[in-house]
């Protein structure tokens, strides 16, 4: 597939494989843009959801807008991703392992794209002008206090090392030279932003908005605390990244981005941010929070404006974490923990892709699945509140299959355990809302919250499953395709295999019925006949 070295390719991309939507009509960017979109994620199949690009955006005070908005097109899909990165739906875990394994460090040149348009000083103040010439949606109309951008990949260093981080952290408007953020004690900006705090100085970032999909796809990820997340997107993308420095902070951004804002974290003081519809499905409540002082803003010309749509699962915002996630947490387990038996670990987007974990493996022993879930309950504080190792013949993203094992492989008394000691994302059932600081309600008292392990693997052979044999449902599909009826999206399982526990005495009955000859079995059983009275 092309090498995408920014959103204008993978947007042309996404068109060419009928996978982009162009809305020419006058649509109102806060109360009609992020309900259109919203439609797709409640209403069609994953396979059939696109990206959205609205070309003739206004606002509530009618007000018309020249950037356009693009919504959906980074991950409105796992194709839609998978196009981001060229690569195939099914190498996404090794194409993440792959990357993470293979760095490659930025390629700083002396200009780009980006910098086509630079705005500071009093320019920033000027009516239309600055933070307000970019059409930043209102994600959850009636509810949400502001315009909030989504894709916005905060860029930050470590002051110690010089090590970059990149995440996605949602920015509410809150004048034309200030943006909130909202930053929990868990990620890993709020490490950088403390010992700013700790030395007494503000904590420069750039605020990086559209640029190649691999900037969005690594924001949005798990990656180890002091690895250059930028190097890891170079690699995704199949070349190191071309970076230019800012204009006003000692920091390096993606030379052909679409806009990027510089500035200041404030670490004197801290204001309340919010509410925002959120990840979980639940509205966000107001808690204090960090703010940057903008110092200056660059654009391409033309520059086009990326949101992602996020709040109830599914979403563009689930659907991203679970695929970022999962290639993490994928090369981790294999490869870091020495678990080659693993084949998958998928967040269940009803969960935002962050609280439900399912991991697949053909275990060799009993202690891997026990070793997997220890492994996976610790990678991160606030990932995983319930956490499943599921044999190799379950799908773990098909509720379905998941439940079934749940049902008949797992022994609660015996397979589950309890851990303490971890912090809640978001979760409105670690804590009462408005109850707590914001750092106690990540972690409520002394224990933190709580996560749960369960073993969910045959424990010992199983009889075959109750299905056809594979060769049967075959042959019925043909004849359903030859019939001309409805595509199906046959799900895991589909035919019988066995399991373990089935005698030869068993398989020659069910070969006799096969032939007719079933009396032969009846005349048989009639001879083991046993007495009852």
């Amino acid at each position: 597939m092309a090498l995408l070295k920014d959103l204008r390719e993978h947007i042309r991309l996404l068109e060419e494989n009928g996978k982009l939507v162009r809305i020419k009509r006058p649509i109102n960017k806060d109360t009609e843009l992020m309900p259109f979109v919203r439609l797709q994620f409640r209403g069609l199949p994953e396979d059939e959801r696109k990206g959205f690009l609205f070309e003739n955006v206004t606002d509530v005070k009618g007000r018309r807008y020249d950037m356009p908005v693009a919504v959906g097109i980074v991950a409105g899909s796992r194709a839609i991703y998978a196009l981001g990165i060229g690569c195939k739906i099914e190498d996404l875990r090794e194409k993440w392992a792959y990357a993470l394994q293979n760095q490659l460090t930025p390629k700083l040149v002396p200009s780009g794209p980006v910098h086509d348009v630079v705005i500071m000083g009093d320019d920033l103040y000027r009516d239309g002008n600055g933070i307000e010439r970019i059409p930043v949606p209102i994600s959850t109309p009636g509810y949400d206090n502001a315009p909030y951008t989504t894709a916005t990949h905060w860029i930050t260093k470590d002051l110690d090392t010089g090590i970059r981080n990149v995440g996605n952290y949602r920015s509410q408007v809150k004048a034309k030279d200030r943006l909130g953020i909202y930053v929990s004690p868990t990620q890993h900006i709020y490490v950088h932003w403390d010992k700013a705090r700790k030395r007494g100085v503000p904590l420069e970032a750039a605020l990086v908005m559209g640029g190649p999909p691999s900037i969005a796809y690594t924001a949005a990820a798990k990656i180890p605390y002091g690895v250059d997340e930028l190097a890891v997107s170079g690699a995704l993308m199949g070349e190191p990244l071309e970076v230019v420095k800012c204009k006003t902070i000692d920091m390096e951004v993606p030379a052909n981005a679409e806009i990027v804002i510089e500035g200041e974290m404030d670490t004197e003081f801290l204001e309340p941010e919010a509410p925002f519809g959120e990840y979980c499905g639940y509205m966000g409540d107001r808690v204090l929070n960090p703010f940057v002082k903008v110092k200056c803003i660059t654009f391409r010309k033309d520059a086009i404006y990326h949101a992602i749509i996020s709040q109830m699962p599914p979403s563009e915002s689930s659907k991203i974490r679970q695929i970022s996630f999962e290639g993490v947490l994928y090369k981790f387990l294999r490869y870091d923990c020495n678990i080659p038996t693993i084949k998958d670990v998928a967040f269940l987007e009803s969960s935002g892709s962050w609280n439900y974990l399912v991991i697949q493996l053909d275990k060799t022993n009993l202690a891997q699945p026990w070793q997997a879930l220890n492994a996976a309950v610790g990678f991160d504080p606030s990932i995983g509140k319930i956490i499943v190792a599921v044999d190799g013949d379950i799908d773990p993203r098909d509720a379905d299959s998941v439940n079934w094992a749940l049902s008949f492989r797992w022994m609660p008394h015996r397979d589950t355990r309890m851990t303490m000691g971890k912090g809640a994302a978001l979760d409105h059932s670690a804590t009462p809302l408005g109850s707590l600081t914001h750092e106690a309600a990540t972690f409520p008292s002394i224990e933190g919250t709580s996560a749960i392990l369960i073993d969910a693997t045959r424990k010992w052979p199983y009889p075959p499953v109750s299905l056809p044999k594979r060769e049967f449902m075959e042959n019925a599909l043909e004849l359903w395709e030859a019939e001309g009826l409805p595509k199906l999206n046959l799900k895991m399982p589909w035919y019988g295999y066995e399991l373990g526990y089935w005698s030869q005495e068993f398989e020659e009955e069910a070969e006799l019925a096969l032939r007719g000859e079933h009396y032969k079995t009846g005349e048989k059983l009639a001879k083991s006949r046993k007495k009852v009275r």
